[in-house]
């Protein structure tokens, strides 16, 4: 991983929270990007616990040096608490639903890339 890093190739952390992850490979993996599990971020409008576990892993990896994006975003209100958070990317269907490969270059020419302000 290591190598890879080295030579330009972005690594990411996928599904931090869940499973295997663990706050010790943070610190050890030649990581640029931590993306937080859609189990949090999902509900995290509604469910103030999960509201503060993706608050405080944003905080978390900015203090690391780390982007931080954001699975499973699904509506305008979780996005705005996203933004709010200073989350720097996010990934879900507000964006847009899977699409043939063959459609991404007529929706890319519809849609403005979303910025968050920061």
């Amino acid at each position: 991983m290591t190598n890879l890093a080295s030579s330009g190739v972005r690594v990411s952390l996928d599904d931090f929270g869940q499973g295997q992850t663990s706050l010790g490979y943070l610190a050890r993996l030649p990581l640029q990007e931590l993306k937080i599990d859609r189990v949090f971020v999902t509900d995290m409008v509604h469910d103030p616990s999960h509201a503060a576990i993706v608050g405080s892993i944003i905080e978390l990896a900015h203090n690391l040096g780390l982007a931080v994006v954001a699975e499973g975003v699904e509506d305008l209100a979780t996005l705005g608490a996203l933004a709010d958070s200073g989350c720097d990317v996010i990934q879900g269907y507000v964006l847009a639903r899977p699409m043939p490969a063959a459609q991404l270059p007529g929706w890319l020419a519809q849609h403005q890339p979303l910025v968050f302000a920061g």
